[in-house]
């Protein structure tokens, strides 16, 4: 097996690495909504506001290119799934908001799957659903617990015994797993540049190589000190954030790491199945996601990498060696057949986490200024929601989605440094303890509680 790789993503081979100069001729100096960030949230925003209002002058500002940061960088789940369990919701909000979540997460995965055939946005979705295997006893207890609390909410997911699971995916020693239909794959790359065209076949200015120094209640201030002039502002930075004035606690940038190998014969697939293209994942502490790429690759990341103090974001931070292998390990012990076969690329990226792991949509209808972020990493198809949302809170609109109970949902702030720095480690290493000694033992691990605690309950 080789172990040498690509350093770029595997979604961008053969696309732009960067955008082209900006001249001040690409930049005007007034519109009616600014949205900084030109990822998925930002396009969505732009998408949604000029489809209900193709009067709109809508300009995109993004420091890099189109896709730069988690939406050109991430596994390619379109997934219902929610970083905060509906228990915990309806704790808050009550049964009713949260099934209306629930179904609008639902929906939006075919939402997206409808732009894309509609806009053609040639983002490679299909929906093959979700299996996370169970892989110890103390998974398997997780994974029915997970299937008999998705009964009593109704979100689709069902419980496989061992030769279902493995007629999905063929797993050694797998004891069952659990299946949920509400997902799709992606290449994430082409579907934020696809949304990109889109945007501006429908009158956006989407200016690339920008940055902004701060931004808000109807201001943006650029880095070389220019301002422009809203009559709205949306902040879709995500892990990026907290490089923002006074947004410095309101997420920390983790880095999630990913690797891909090279693309597999159709006999190696007819042994490890995913033959509908879902997407997978066990129930371990330490997340892992993984899909059956376009190319018929395997794409598989996972958190471990660690968190650097005061939010740094940086282009080396992508690569941690010691992560990679470990991934390249987990995936051949997940999937023998893959053993042999040659990695070819390896990346990674920062994505948004809030204190409470509650993603949001905010709006300030006197600053007239809005944001949505905080996803978690289940962010490809929440941004889609976060878009349309913010679309109609900036329209004026009230709507079955600006009721959602995310929508203006504020979570508490993180500490100050070194105290993050030194809880959000601990999480990622109590996750890691966690799988280990359940794989030894069996069991369920003693330190389970403790990564409880340090994830809020999440």
């Amino acid at each position: 097996m080789d172990g040498s790789t690509g350093t770029a993503p595997l979604w961008w081979d053969g696309r732009s690495p960067s955008p082209a100069p900006t001249s001040d001729a690409e930049l005007p100096l007034r519109a009616d909504v600014v949205v900084v960030g030109g990822g998925f949230t930002g396009l969505w925003t732009a998408y949604y506001l000029l489809r209900a209002d193709p009067s709109l002058e809508v300009l995109v500002l993004e420091s890099e290119h189109v896709g730069f940061g988690a939406s050109g960088r991430n596994g390619g789940w379109v997934s219902a799934l929610w970083p905060v369990g509906a228990d915990t919701v309806a704790a808050r909000h009550g049964r009713e908001a949260t099934l209306s979540l629930l179904a609008a997460l639902r929906d939006t995965v075919d939402e997206v799957g409808r732009v894309d055939a509609d806009e053609q946005l040639g983002g490679g979705f299909v929906k093959g659903g979700t299996v996370a295997l169970a892989r110890t006893a103390a998974q398997e207890a997780r994974a029915r617990a997970a299937a008999a609390h998705g009964a009593a909410w109704g979100d689709g997911t069902t419980w496989l015994g061992p030769q279902e699971a493995r007629e999905r995916l063929d797993s050694p020693g797998v004891l069952g797993a659990t299946f949920n239909p509400h997902c799709a794959r992606v290449q994430p790359r082409d579907l934020v540049d696809g949304l990109g065209a889109a945007v501006r076949r429908l009158g956006a200015r989407v200016v690339e190589g920008v940055r902004v120094a701060r931004a808000g209640d109807g201001v943006v201030v650029l880095a070389d000190g220019r301002r422009l002039s809203a009559r709205a502002v949306v902040l879709a930075t995500e892990g990026w954030t907290p490089h923002l004035p006074g947004h410095e606690r309101a997420l920390v940038p983790v880095y999630s790491l990913m690797v891909a190998t090279e693309p597999l014969p159709a006999a190696t697939w007819e042994r490890i199945g995913l033959a509908q293209r879902e997407v997978f994942t066990d129930h371990g502490h330490l997340v892992i996601y993984g899909q059956r790429t376009v190319e018929d690759r395997i794409a598989f990341g996972g958190r471990g990498a660690p968190y650097h103090l005061g939010s740094g974001i940086r282009p080396e931070f992508d690569h941690e060696e010691a992560v990679f292998a470990s991934l390249r390990r987990t995936l051949t012990d997940l999937l023998p057949a893959v053993r042999g076969m040659r990695f070819t690329h390896a990346w990674g990226g920062p994505l948004g986490i809030p204190r409470d792991w509650n993603p949001t949509v905010l709006w300030d209808p006197v600053t007239r200024t809005g944001r949505a972020g905080g996803y978690v990493g289940d962010g490809v198809a929440a941004t889609n929601l976060a878009g349309r949302t913010l679309a109609d809170l900036v329209l004026g609109r009230t709507s079955a989605l600006t009721a959602l109970p995310w929508v203006g949902h504020r979570s508490p702030s993180w500490e100050p440094e070194p105290l993050r720095w030194l809880g959000v480690n601990a999480g990622l290493q109590a996750a890691r303890l966690a799988d280990a000694e359940e794989t030894r033992t069996g069991r369920a691990s003693r330190i389970a509680p403790l990564l409880s605690r340090l994830t809020g309950g999440h």
